[in-house]
Order: structure tokens, then sequence, then C-alpha cells
């Protein structure tokens, strides 16, 4: 009861009771008596003796966030403002984003970045910077073109990403969603860049490349415009601001300049299929896989590379019966995805291992009138469908 609690919380020795405690034992312990008492008191008295009250059943909810009644556990929490892999765009992104504060930690600068590669690799690294800081940054100020040159040359030397400067530009192009640049996977390269905006952005490329360091964005391996609200933000520490980009980078160690350890790979030209459809370990972890995205089993890409534009076939061992004939110009998976008769042999394979490894069960005549049970399914039933390439 809430007189009990009263009782109990009360400043007094037992031998003597306090004038409230006297009134309510002089009425009794009746319905009337309590409210009276419990109407008596101020309200965070009044919260902590409900607390107590043993005849009332309800969910206590003491000391948990607010709206905890009324999370999902089954669903991750969001804001409702858009669907898995898609961005929130304009005004209500801009409303997103402002309540999204930025980080207090340290931006701390990265070491200077020397390409030493031969003519022909150095050649096209520029262009790939280039067209990364053009087509992502070109109506942007100075400083935001160096910001996102000094993205790409982080990921370059994070160990999550590719070890060249057109790898990390071009990864996930071959992706209608998912590509780590979008202006890879877009359209945007079907149209000329402007000559006199790209020469001063290939400006902006070299010192790159040859030692400058953008202080402002630090350790940086992801933005976004500020019109745009992506899934993955919240899952990243926000940095700062430079022009119309918001900065971002890892949590915890592996966001900070000595988890930085790659090392400059070169082969700039070498764009293999496990690149053009590889995604981002930190914001995408794989959900984003060529099946779910409905990638058909062959997929034709055009990429503009050093200023030379190449023609891809994206394709499936498995569309030619898992035979590979090797033709120029055509991407293969680096891994064969197994046929429908080889999945249902490893399937019957593991099911007569599983029988003979069970124990027999217990026989027992069934009740009068009872249904028989429904057959157990197998637990390789998952492996009924081919695990994706790659």
């Amino acid at each position: 009861m809430a007189s009990a609690a009263l009782f109990a919380c009360a400043p007094t020795n037992r031998h003597e009771l306090t004038p409230t405690q006297a009134k309510a034992a002089a009425h009794g312990f009746s319905a009337r008596a309590v409210l009276d008492a419990v109407s008596a008191l101020d309200p965070a008295t009044r919260e902590l003796a409900r607390r107590h009250e043993p005849n009332v059943r309800r969910a206590d909810f003491w000391g948990r966030p607010l709206g905890w009644a009324t999370l999902d556990l089954n669903h991750i929490p969001d804001l409702g403002l858009a669907v898995e892999g898609q961005a929130v765009e304009g005004q209500a992104a801009a409303e997103v984003n402002a309540l999204r504060p930025f980080s207090n930690l340290p931006i701390r600068p990265m070491r200077p970045f020397v390409l030493q590669t031969d003519a022909s690799d150095r050649e096209r690294a520029v262009h790939c910077m280039a067209q990364a800081i053009y087509y992502e940054a070109a109506r942007e100020p100075l400083k935001g073109q160096q910001a996102v040159a000094q993205v790409v040359l982080n990921r370059v030397r994070h160990p999550a990403y590719p070890k060249s400067i057109c790898g990390v530009v071009f990864q996930g192009a071959a992706r209608p969603t998912g590509c780590q640049f979008t202006f890879t996977c877009d359209g945007s390269l079907r149209w000329a860049p402007d000559a006199a905006i790209f020469r001063r952005v290939e400006d902006v490329a070299r010192k790159a490349l040859d030692g400058y360091v953008d202080r402002a964005v630090g350790s940086a391996t992801h933005y976004h415009a500020a019109y745009v609200s992506p899934y993955w933000a919240p899952t990243l520490v926000k940095m700062t601001q430079v022009g119309q980009h918001i900065f971002y980078r890892w949590t915890g160690p592996w966001g900070e300049p000595p988890a930085f350890i790659g090392r400059y790979a070169g082969h700039e030209a070498e764009l293999s299929q496990a690149l053009l459809t590889g995604y981002d370990p930190r914001t995408q972890g794989g959900v984003f896989s060529p099946e779910r995205q409905g990638i058909p089993a062959e997929r034709r890409i055009t990429l503009a590379v050093a200023g030379e534009v190449r023609t891809y076939n994206v394709v499936d061992p498995l569309a030619s019966g898992g035979e590979r004939t090797r033709v120029l110009g055509t991407i293969y998976a680096t891994r064969r995805q197994p046929t429908a008769d080889e999945v249902k042999k490893i399937n019957e394979s593991l099911a007569a291992m599983e029988k003979g490894l069970d124990p027999p069960a217990a026989s027992q005549p069934p009740a009068p009138g009872a249904k028989p049970a429904p057959a157990k399914p197998s637990r390789t039933s998952a492996a009924s469908e081919p695990p994706p390439a790659g």
C-alpha cells in the first residue's frame, strides 16, 4: 500500500508517530484514508510511494531513457525519414543534419602523402583524383576541393580501402547504388567537364599528391552534401563542415591517424571485378549485395580513366554454364558460385551426416485424437540459396 511506503520513508524513530501517521492510523487503512494520505504528499514522494504499491502491477521504467516504453527492439531505431540505403534530401535533410552535433574530439592532421610511382601511374592517379574533385566539388571553394582530395588520400592509406587513387575513386562503380563516389555510378561521367575548371582541379590534385595536407578535415574518410542526410551519418564521428560538405571519420582507434598504415600499391589501371563491386565495410557491411540491389547477371559499365573511355561487361560466371572463357573487355568474378545441383548434393550430404549424429528419439504412442506432429525442418535449408560471389 502507498501508506506503507509513506511510513517507511518518514524520518522518525520506531516508537513515535508523526501527525500524518497518527491520522492515518486513527482512520484505519481504508481506501479513503490512503487516498487522503497520498494526496498530501509532494509529487516526487507520491511517485516514489506508487512505485512500492503492491496491488498495482504495471511496467516499471524507473531510470530508463525517455521513449523506452515504446522502443521496439525487433527493429533498428530511425527517424522515419528514409528507407534502407536511401538518403533524406532537401530541407528535411538540412534539419536532420542540424540536429546531429559535431564531435568535440580533436581533429588530428595526417602525414603528407607523396606519390612515388612511374609517369604512367602518376598521370592516371592525377586524372582520377581530378575527376573526384571536379564531379564532387567543382563549385566549392578551394578549401572544399582540397578537403575532397584529402579524403581520397586518407582512404588509400586506410586498411579498409583500395590501395590506389583510381581504386579508391571507382570502388563500387559497378553498383547502381552504393558506389563510394556518386559520380562514378550516377551517369555524371557521360558529360564532359568544363575545361577551365578541370585544369584548376588538376592543380589541386597534383599538389595533394605532392604532399599537401588539408588539416581542416584530418582523418576524414566520408563526407556528404549538407542538403543530404544519408543513413550512415549517425554511425560515424561528425567532424566538421567545409563549404557545402560535412566530413566524418571512423569511430574509435580506426578513425585516428595511427590506424592509417596502408601502403600505396600503384597499378592505377587495374580495376578488378572485386573492386568495381566492392562496398564500404564501415557503412555498408555487405547489406547492399548485388542480389539485393537487383544487379543482373551481366551488366555493362563505362568508365573514363586517365582520359580513356573504356566499356566493361561485368558478368556472372554461371551465365555461361560455369565455364570461363576469357574475353577482352569482360570482367569475371574471382570466385564461382555453386550450381543448383551442387547445392542439392551439399544439402543431401549434410542431412545424411546430421541423421547419423542425432540420437534416436524415444518412441511414444500418439494420444487418442492427436494430430501427427509436423516434420522438423532441416537445419541446412539456408544453404539452398547460393552464396554471393566474391
